[in-house]
């Protein structure tokens, strides 16, 4: 046999095989949060098998340092021998080959990140994102997966991913469909029900003051709406995965399910139902907007690093602004619903002072390091907030210019035809696409509003579907002090100093334990003591800091006791109510088209 034929060989022997995956995952000590993985690698002739447990979770942008959890790793060949392996860094293990075998893994994670939505196990439930208890190998991401739960009896298990041999094992075809789906495994209920075809699963692990009959209701109701912008359905099947807990809130978006997350008593109230349903419209939506189409940067998903993109606002914001359109279309709110959303947006926006400082597109590359806080508020936006007021001006933009004819639903049909998965998309993509379906040059506009703080006249951009941003009549002018603070027994301690105002100016700062004003004490109400004095008048604020009394002059400001409101206009004009429905896909509710323009 010559060299080359020899060489050829034993390059293919380094190969991988073509096998399952195999993974196992035993709760036997579920009150102590603990687990017990096993996994199997196919044979392999490598001179060794490096396995990471990933850094984050897709949907949450932020190294989470998931390895913290597990102890007692080894490794093993498929003869049960014992195989020599070094930690080489924080979530890297090493394993040492000396001859071709399977490799066979073990550890014990520690599940107790419920708030997290990348593990949990107790004596109720575990819920199982692949990100928090599975570890993978580059060599092998692409081979097909089994996983197996080793779970008390009565436990049920749900998830996208199909079943296997069992009601507790599952397969999918590589460890990105695995990390994407993940699995509720526990004391649950479990409701079932279909629309046009697909199947739909509704999954509640807690006891709370929910209605199952109005959630399954609307979520009918709003599964139908994703041909209201895209062409087709990307799942057969779509998992609703409910947690009612005691304090874990907030949701993630998989491929064909989502895990959404509230305290068990935030449901009954029509706020906080509207909180729950808008929830699963956000999860739902991003079904297609991440699921099967997102920007580059994120594609493929890299389970080590942070994946970098100025579009993150477009994934996320966007989402935030659809959201609201899919609930109001489909009857499940209302317009005075989808306006009082819509004043919580553009509020929020109006108190954050970093909206002055950070883009769009910044926040988005920024977003794995963001903090919140004072300074954060002062100096950073955020991806939903900003992201959805981008659209907001994008959308009543191109209705504007195009007669009602053009949408910013038409962009993301558009990028879910031309970039759906495995493509990617950029900036010059998404004006690409504006001009596609406007005809129009949005670069200035992109450099203005995405790639520069935006500025938006809430007034006019309103008026041009039929609202208005006003206070009311029976408003009256307050002193302010523009700052945030909790109360803490007698005192008041200021968590947000706005940038630049006149107690940023007076030295103010977070952290100050603010006492009195004019010698008046302040107390758990900083609104009344302020309500003492007249607005821009000029006071001594007394505070203390480092445990010594200080004091320092401030011009408060002038407020108003009633917040701005967004309301429909009382006569719209015949083009206003055109543009409004175009917008919402509702008629404007005070429309008669008398007022023609």
């Amino acid at each position: 046999m010559n060299k080359i034929t020899l060489s050829f060989l034993a390059a293919f022997a380094a190969l991988p095989a073509f096998a399952d995956v195999e993974y196992k995952l035993s709760i036997h000590e579920p009150a102590h949060h603990l687990g017990d993985v096993k996994v199997t690698f196919p044979k392999t002739a490598q001179a060794h098998l490096d396995v990471h447990l990933p850094d984050w979770r897709t949907g949450r942008y932020e190294i989470l340092d998931l390895a913290n959890g597990i102890r007692f790793f080894d490794a093993k060949s498929e003869n049960g021998e014992n195989l020599q392996w070094k930690k080489i860094d924080k979530n890297t293990w090493r394993v040492h080959l000396n001859e071709p075998t399977e490799v066979n893994i073990s550890y014990q994670v520690y599940a107790n990140q419920l708030g997290m939505r990348s593990r949990h196990i107790d004596d109720s439930h575990a819920f199982i994102d692949a990100s928090g208890f599975f570890m993978f190998s580059d060599s092998f991401k692409q081979e097909p997966v089994t996983v197996d739960l080793d779970v008390p009896k009565e436990w049920r298990s749900v998830s996208g991913m199909n079943f296997a041999d069992d009601k507790h094992s599952f397969k999918a075809d590589n460890y990105d469909i695995l990390l994407d789906s993940p699995i509720e495994t526990g004391i649950n209920d479990l409701y079932k029900f279909e629309v046009d075809g697909r199947k739909y699963e509704l999954v509640i692990w807690g006891e709370g003051n929910y209605d199952v009959g109005l959630m399954l209701s609307d979520l009918k109701k709003l599964v139908k709406t994703g041909s209201l912008i895209w062409h087709d359905y990307p799942y057969e099947r779509y998992v609703f995965m409910v947690h009612a807990t005691s304090g874990a809130r907030g949701a993630t978006e998989h491929l064909n399910s989502t895990i959404i997350q509230r305290h068990r008593d935030s449901f009954a109230k029509r706020d906080d139902y509207i909180g729950f349903i808008a929830t699963a419209a956000h999860e739902f939506i991003h079904t297609w907007n991440v699921k099967n189409y997102r920007p580059a940067g994120l594609v493929p998903y890299d389970y080590i690093a942070p994946n970098y993109s100025d579009l993150l606002w477009l994934s996320e914001g966007s989402t935030s602004y659809l959201e609201n359109y899919l609930l109001l279309s489909a009857g499940i709110t209302t317009n005075e619903e989808f306006y009082k959303d819509l004043n919580k947006t553009i509020s929020r926006h109006l108190k954050t002072p970093g909206r002055e400082v950070q883009s769009a597109a910044e926040t988005s590359f920024d977003k794995w390091i963001n903090a919140g806080g004072d300074h954060g508020r002062n100096f950073s936006t955020n991806i939903y907030s900003e992201g959805s007021l981008v659209s907001l001006a994008l959308d009543i933009d191109l209705l504007d210019k195009s007669e009602g004819k053009v949408s910013y639903r038409d962009v993301h049909s558009e990028l879910y035809k031309q970039f759906k998965l495995p493509k990617s998309f950029n900036s010059q993509d998404v004006q690409n696409i504006l001009k596609q379906i406007s005809g129009r040059d949005y670069s200035n506009w992109w450099k203005d509003n995405v790639e520069s703080p935006i500025s938006i006249d809430f007034d006019a951009l309103l008026a041009i579907v039929g609202l208005e941003y006003t206070r009311p009549d029976s408003s009256k002018a307050v002193a302010g002090l523009d700052v945030m603070a909790k109360s803490n027994g007698e005192l008041l301690i200021l968590n947000h100093v706005a940038r630049e105002s006149s107690a940023w100016q007076g030295g103010l700062t977070a952290g100050d334990k603010l006492v009195a004003l004019d010698g008046r004490q302040v107390r758990k109400s900083l609104k009344e003591t302020l309500a003492l004095f007249e607005p821009e008048q000029e006071v001594t604020a007394s505070f203390i800091r480092r445990h010594q009394l200080m004091t320092t002059k401030v011009k408060l400001t002038s407020d108003f006791d009633k917040p701005k409101k967004v309301k429909a206009v009382k006569a719209p004009t015949e083009r206003q109510a055109k543009l409004y429905k175009a917008w919402t896909g509702v008629e404007h509710p005070n429309a008669i088209y008398t007022n023609p323009q």
